[in-house]
């Protein structure tokens, strides 16, 4: 576990893309265990160790994830986060490489109608108006490319069920090794190139600006796209 910012109210991790961040039917120990049990040791704490979930990352994606160590700062974090302004988070995805029309250095807005499917766990495109549909917005750009793939930054709006990887494939943009939504093949690892890069907000409780930025995958391709950037 590569652990990226922690304080006396907060700790934020960067996950992998095997790991669940509260625990499922699977029954494999989830992230926010893991995290407990890291504070527990590097802290010598007695007795039961508090931990809030603040919000969730999809098995098969990577990247920052934010927990609360008291719970002053989860109920403020919990409201900031319903808020869907005062928490900037932006995610990087490799999508394979489309015509300038929809990929393009500029920002695009999409809006769409997304209905979820409880059964199949996954978010369908829908017309307004739909029964249960919610709306969704989200912004990207792309920031990288090579022969065959293309790096988009994206920004969120709204926090939908599987939002990014439902939208970008309604546009025929598929996320690289997302079967559920489109992609032809799986990644290696069995994830998604799909990583919460950043996460920006004012502290719950000293009110200072903090940035928490998850490095890419160990990957060629990851690496590879982001070297472009940092040149």
């Amino acid at each position: 576990m590569q652990v990226l910012y922690e304080d006396n109210h907060i700790i934020a991790v960067s996950k992998t893309c095997h790991e669940i961040v509260q625990g499922d039917k699977t029954g494999d120990t989830p992230l926010s265990e893991i995290v407990k049990a890291y504070i527990k040791e590097k802290y010598q704490k007695p007795g039961e160790v508090f931990l809030g979930v603040t919000h969730r990352l999809d098995r098969p994606t990577t990247g920052v994830v934010l927990f609360a160590r008291t719970s002053k700062a989860l109920t403020r974090l919990n409201a900031m986060f319903q808020s869907h302004e005062l928490i900037r988070k932006t995610y990087w995805a490799i999508v394979q490489t489309a015509p300038n029309s929809l990929i393009a250095s500029s920002p695009h807005r999409l809006e769409h109608y997304l209905w979820r499917n409880e059964k199949q766990n996954k978010s369908f495109v829908v017309k307004a108006g739909t029964k249960d549909a919610k709306r969704a917005v989200l912004s990207y750009k792309a920031i990288a490319q090579s022969d065959r793939y293309t790096l988009l930054e994206i920004n969120l709006e709204t926090g939908r069920h599987h939002q990014i990887r439902c939208q970008l494939a309604a546009l025929g943009l598929p996320i690289k090794g997302d079967l559920k939504y489109g992609a032809k093949r799986s990644n290696p690892d069995g994830g998604i190139s799909l990583h919460a890069r950043k996460i920006e907000f004012v502290h719950p409780v000293s009110k200072q600006p903090i940035s928490i930025t998850a490095p890419v995958p160990d990957d060629t391709l990851w690496q590879a796209l982001e070297q472009q950037i940092n040149v």
